[in-house]
């Protein structure tokens, strides 16, 4: 028999439901987050801002001192032109690609056996401190000395600039590990390998996407600051030439070259950990 409540006339026998659907947990919004449109929006206004006041101001003082982005446009296009461009970005890419390489590779299988195994953690504790803290730039004449003036030299440089902030984010990534999973795990008989991909790596990957985004920045600067000492070819060759020419806006395109390929990788990262990070998404 169904019952109805008292003084209300309604039926409590039937289930209570939400006339309005449920929202799907990705289009619930906490108060004051915006949406992936406005981002852009404001973005895109803030470089809009940053140029405009850039070509108002640049065109105020003297070329020789500041170029305008107009006038950087078509030092971009004479440049392209005449090859010179195309032949410093091919040559700096390739360093910067194999030494990136090599700098993630050795830093993801160190700081993985670091993080994993005390001995080896205590057996470079010291000489990764004392390699952190050497600013390593003052180590480039000697990396010159050794490997010469060419993509060697360079090669090395990217490398070291590299390898520290991916180990030492994916080792701390490995010993920040839950050692109460660690435990649970050990009592329902997990062996290492399985360990490490069920249980290990999805803890430490935020980590080590935090060490591959600062590494991007880093080699950045390594390839530019090599290419300072070596200054033969690159983009770094064609900043240091253009500079003591006092050609202004040529100077500047070979540094928004180095800026642009900064955003495009690091946007690249950022999503690739939104489809691979997906506990640590951000919208």
């Amino acid at each position: 028999m169904t019952t109805v409540a008292k003084g209300t006339g309604k039926d409590t026998g039937a289930a209570a439901t939400d006339p309005s659907p449920a929202r799907p947990r990705s289009a619930r919004r906490t108060r004051g987050q915006l949406s992936p449109t406005t981002k852009w929006a404001l973005r895109l206004a803030s470089v809009l801002a940053i140029a405009v006041a850039w070509e108002l101001y640049g065109n105020a003082i003297n070329p020789v001192l500041l170029s305008s982005p107009t006038a950087i446009i078509g030092a971009t296009f004479e440049m392209i032109a005449d090859g010179t461009l195309t032949k410093a970005m091919g040559e700096s890419f390739v360093v910067l690609g194999v030494g990136s390489l090599m700098g993630v590779t050795a830093g993801l299988v160190i700081g993985l056996a670091a993080g994993r195994n005390q001995v080896i953690s205590t057996l470079i504790e010291l000489p990764l401190n004392a390699l952190y803290a050497t600013p390593t730039v003052a180590l480039i004449p000697v990396i010159v000395v050794w490997f010469g003036f060419g993509p060697t030299a360079k090669t090395v440089v990217v490398t070291l600039f590299v390898l520290f902030p991916v180990l030492i984010n994916t080792m701390r990534g490995v010993q920040e590990v839950d050692r109460d999973l660690v435990e649970v795990a050990r009592s329902f008989c997990s062996g290492e390998r399985r360990m490490w991909f069920d249980l290990i790596l999805p803890s430490a990957l935020p980590y080590v996407v935090t060490g591959l985004r600062l590494a991007i920045g880093r080699a950045l600067i390594g390839i530019i600051v090599a290419e300072f000492f070596t200054a033969f070819s690159g983009l770094g060759y064609l900043i240091v030439t253009n500079a003591n020419s006092f050609r202004t806006d040529r100077t500047f395109v070979p540094i928004l070259v180095i800026a642009a390929l900064g955003v495009l990788v690091t946007a690249l990262l950022e999503f690739v950990e939104r489809r691979v990070v997906r506990w640590s998404a951000r919208d």
